[in-house]
């Protein structure tokens, strides 16, 4: 099952809808009401539920971002092999990975990468680019003291020096 940002944000709505309903009750109570000491809980409840519809709200708009990412193409001015990077060689208007001989019925080298980004890279002076796993091996190669971020979800930064 593929979860939307739009359901996301219904659950968001739904917990927001329950911490209201739970404020109600419990601010309905009259302050000496010996029931009110008995629904502590329910309002510590609602502050949770308030809590939970402000974090579905962010990570729909993390999923909406990162889907959106995903969906872009590398467009390094030249084509890898996704798996190996720049290991393409053309002849006749066909490219060959030296490493898995894999091979492409154009000259891939030669064109835009149409790769899906798939991460982030930070060099040492703040500049950001975005590429695909092809181009992120050359680049892991060459840019020292970058950061390299997979745009997955649930990775950490990977630091190299």
């Amino acid at each position: 099952m593929s979860i939307t940002p739009a359901q996301l944000r219904d659950l968001a709505s739904r917990a927001d809808a329950l911490c209201s309903e739970a404020r109600a009750l419990y601010a309905d109570l009259p302050a000496e009401s010996p029931e009110r000491v008995h629904l502590q809980a329910a309002h510590h409840a609602a502050e949770w539920l308030k809590r939970a519809g402000e974090d579905l709200v962010r990570a729909a708009g993390d999923l909406a971002q990162f889907r959106a990412l995903s969906e872009q193409e590398c467009g390094f001015p030249w084509g890898v092999c996704p798996e190996h990077g720049n290991t393409l060689s053309s002849m006749a208007n066909v490219s060959t990975c030296r490493v898995c001989r894999r091979t492409w019925n154009y000259d891939r080298r030669g064109q835009k990468c149409r790769e899906p980004v798939t991460w982030k890279v930070t060099d040492q002076v703040g500049a950001e680019t975005l590429m695909c796993d092809g181009h992120v091996l050359g680049a892991r190669a060459a840019m020292h003291g970058a950061a390299f971020m997979r745009l997955d979800v649930g990775q950490e930064p990977d630091n190299l020096t």
